[in-house]
């Protein structure tokens, strides 16, 4: 059984915990009322990237003529798998890494490269039978619209190369601070822009300066671009509402724990007493009689 310094130098030590994870779920709130600012600016930027797109696509005559649309033969895809650099957020990481996993092991067609976003998607997929082509991580929390470009660049490279024919990319989608959606879904090729005829696309007359291919190269970089940023910023939300989460309850926890072995140091502090006064009353009758 615990001594009364053991469980008075656990309480202490349950204490420190509750204080940690109490700063850390506010850091986290913070971290998350910037980051659902940027989804929030960031989602009606991409709606406008494909109406834009659809637009395009239902006044051009001809077939649309660029390499990201190039639908061809699988014979190696690269997975893209967004976590997050650092632990302590519940089930997030494992989560989007369980999802890319169960894919991969349906035995995708062709060869599998893999490039990891994030500390902890990079600790797990190096360990695996996949080859981890690229690895992008310290983020900070934050975009940074640099390694988003850089990473970007590197997909579509391969993809225009001909190096890779397909591109997956697994990542937590945002919805509300409490609830995500792991979202697998293909950034390369980019399916052809639908083009709805009920309301008269068919129909709509554009006159196009420069050509079609020349507004479709300057297009589909900026395009790239800007579903790799949603997807990073998304995931960046989500890891700081899962954290937010874990801590909340790991503080909830703590205060529990904190009662708890409060309520476990005062019966044994007053069975302690009782002894000491039952020891002190029975040597004065002992004496007495």
């Amino acid at each position: 059984m615990p001594t009364l310094r053991d469980v008075k130098k656990r309480i202490k030590t349950v204490i420190s915990t509750r204080r940690i994870t109490k700063a850390m779920e506010m850091v986290a709130a913070a971290k998350l009322r910037r980051a659902q600012q940027r989804v929030e600016q960031t989602r009606p930027y991409s709606k406008k990237m494909d109406e834009m797109l659809s637009n395009l696509a239902a006044g051009s005559t001809g077939e649309i003529v660029h390499p990201y649309f190039e639908d061809r033969p699988i014979k190696r895809q690269t997975v893209v798998v967004i976590a997050s650099d650092r632990g302590l957020c519940g089930s997030f990481n494992s989560n989007v890494i369980r999802r890319a996993t169960d894919w991969l092991k349906d035995s995708p067609e062709g060869e599998i490269e893999i490039v990891t976003v994030g500390k902890r998607a990079n600790d797990f997929f190096k360990r695996r039978e996949w080859p981890v082509l690229a690895d992008v991580s310290d983020w900070g929390g934050v975009l940074d619209l640099n390694k988003a470009r850089d990473l970007m660049r590197l997909l579509t490279e391969r993809f225009v190369t001909g190096e890779t024919d397909r591109i997956q990319l697994f990542f937590t989608r945002f919805l509300s601070t409490v609830r995500y959606k792991i979202v697998g879904e293909v950034y390369l090729p980019i399916p052809k822009p639908e083009v709805d005829e009920d309301e008269g696309g068919t129909n709509l007359d554009y006159i196009f300066e420069p050509s079609p291919e020349e507004i479709y190269a300057a297009l589909m970089p900026s395009y790239a671009t800007t579903k790799m940023v949603t997807a990073i910023v998304e995931s960046l939300a989500s890891e700081h509402g899962s954290r937010m989460i874990a801590m909340g309850n790991a503080t909830t926890n703590a205060g529990e724990m904190i009662d708890s072995l409060t309520l476990d140091y005062n019966k044994a502090r007053q069975a302690q007493i009782t002894k000491e006064l039952l020891e002190v009353v029975s040597g004065a009758e002992a004496l007495r009689g």
